[in-house]
């Protein structure tokens, strides 16, 4: 897919089409080629001490498929039962996953003992293997935006059971479970903006100089606060699990 932008406004319009996809996938085949250059990519993703900690799986059996699906199906069923009043409503109209519309699935892996046992960077924060991860996710999503593709993040899941369903080791976290394929539309409006979950917040309160200001500690408490209709446990961990 050629853009004819310059090359800087293609990139922004990238960053900025990109969309959590669930029920606009068609699941008509997405190229070869394609989907090495998607691959490769998130291949190119830096990485804490070149360590490269990422593993990707490539989903396309109906069975398993179907398995994972029937696994978040539950899990979506257990934070509904937590909701109350609007938030449940809202929650109700939201769907989660586009598992079996998708052409594939892409099970992003983070292996801690890749580069081990001395990985540079890694000493004093023992968590930028995964950030280095998240990076190779970024940059597949923003791939295959490029590529006129839909991606959506799964993340209503138990890692032991997907780590069991595609035989992973203990040391290995199954980070994503990302639907690919090709789609209708990407929307113009995030699905959660969309069905009133979140909106996203201006960049100027989240952007400080110099330090972390106490009002802006002050402002993100009454903006949660304004939201949550049930537990703070429950709501962070939505928020956690969509990402968007």
């Amino acid at each position: 897919m050629v853009s004819r932008l310059p090359p800087g406004e293609a990139f922004y319009d990238v960053l900025h089409r990109r969309r959590d996809v669930r029920a606009e996938f068609t699941g008509e085949p997405v190229d070869d080629a394609v989907l090495h250059r998607i691959l490769g990519a998130a291949h190119a993703a830096p990485s804490v001490g070149m360590s490269q900690p990422w593993d990707f799986v490539l989903v396309r059996d109906l069975a398993t498929r179907q398995r994972f699906r029937d696994h978040v199906l539950a899990e979506r069923a257990v934070f509904a039962d937590e909701l109350t009043g609007e938030r449940a409503e809202t929650f109700s109209r939201i769907k989660v996953e586009g598992i079996l519309e998708s052409t594939l699935s892409v099970v992003v892996a983070y292996d801690p003992e890749r580069g081990s046992p001395a990985v540079l960077g890694r000493h004093a924060i023992a968590d930028a293997g995964l950030y280095s991860v998240c990076l190779a996710i970024q940059n597949l999503w923003l791939a295959a935006t490029a590529e006129g593709l839909g991606v959506g993040w799964v993340s209503f899941y138990r890692e032991p059971f997907l780590r069991d369903l595609l035989g992973m080791p203990d040391r290995v976290r199954p980070v994503a479970w990302l639907c690919l394929g090709p789609v209708t539309r990407l929307a113009e409006v995030p699905d959660l903006e969309r069905h009133g979950w979140r909106d996203r917040l201006p960049l100027e309160a989240v952007v400080h100089a110099e330090r972390y200001p106490e009002e802006a500690d002050a402002a993100t408490r009454r903006i949660a606060s304004a939201e949550r209709s049930t537990s703070a446990s429950v709501v962070d961990q939505f928020d956690t699990d969509t990402r968007r």
